[in-house]
């Protein structure tokens, strides 16, 4: 029944290859524990106290609360597979409760310091080094994904506009405005582009030596070997230039909904974990400047 569930959430629920594979590394873990150590041989016969004793082993054994979760998460979906197909005809998951995980404040880099980074970078003039500063440029302007840089192709591009269109989570499409210098640094770089390889404006905006698709562990070490100057950020990721990208701006007092509509989150619960950077701002400044502070 798992190779069913699998093929199921891979072809019918059409989840990422990545996502699968986790699915399918923690029920089979799960399995290797059911038979090891209940002698179960099929974990369709699994209980509820089976499932609590594998979460206690995982939580002794050192797994994070999240990743815990996120294997308890992948037995919930399995087993109400298996009751939807009347393979079982009961849920064993049904009273197994997710661990509380600390909440992490995302990591962002110091305005006045990013900034002196930003005006002190030089780029090499070749295609790779427009590309790299293109790369930056992007994500610290527009505060999109990591995947959805990845996924931007030449057309999405409106520089009539000053805009880029976005395809994000769940397919969702939004257009996000550019500045008039990410403006000026596309199209002269697509020109580039264009002199090196195809001129197809259905070709992937970020691209590798070859002209092929950009990928992610070649983002990372780009955004990594310049973000290493930024003594801020702990982490030096392409995520953490998006959340530096919604902290400036709340900082500068831009609106919460609009941020939210720029991140592209399905609600305000996941923009407003940024309110809490940009509170302890406004405190900073009322210790600083109120009599009675």
């Amino acid at each position: 029944m798992v190779d069913s569930f699998l093929r199921y959430i891979s072809y019918e629920k059409r989840y990422s290859q990545h996502t699968v594979k986790s699915y399918q590394n923690d029920l089979k873990q799960f399995e290797f524990f059911c038979q090891s150590k209940f002698k179960v041989l099929n974990i369709t016969e699994a209980n509820q106290l089976m499932i609590r004793a594998w979460v206690l082993s995982l939580m002794d054994g050192g797994t994070s609360p999240r990743s815990v979760n996120r294997k308890i998460a992948s037995l919930k979906s399995f087993y109400k597979y298996l009751l939807k197909r009347d393979t079982i005809s009961k849920d064993p998951t049904v009273k197994i409760k997710s661990l509380k995980v600390k909440k992490e404040l995302p990591g962002f880099a110091n305005e006045e310091e990013f900034s002196d980074f930003l005006n002190r970078l030089v780029f090499d003039d070749s295609l790779e080094g427009q590309m790299e500063q293109l790369l930056l440029e992007l994500l610290y302007g527009t505060g999109i994904r990591l995947s959805e840089l990845l996924g931007l192709r030449v057309s999405d591009f409106n520089p009539g506009q000053s805009t880029i269109k976005v395809l994000g989570k769940r397919n969702k499409e939004r257009i996000i405005p550019i500045s008039r210098s990410l403006n000026s640094l596309l199209k002269n770089y697509i020109t580039e582009k264009n002199h090196a390889f195809s001129h197809d404006s259905d070709s992937f905006l970020i691209v590798n030596k070859n002209g092929g698709q950009a990928y992610p562990m070649m983002v990372y070490r780009i955004v990594k070997k310049y973000l290493s100057q930024v003594q801020s950020l702990d982490k030096k990721s392409p995520h953490a230039l998006r959340h530096t990208f919604a902290t400036h701006l709340l900082n500068k007092g831009a609106d919460l909904n609009a941020v939210k509509d720029l991140l592209g989150h399905s609600s305000l619960a996941a923009t407003q974990v940024y309110t809490h950077n940009s509170l302890d701002k406004l405190k900073s400044v009322f210790d600083q400047a109120h009599p009675k502070a």
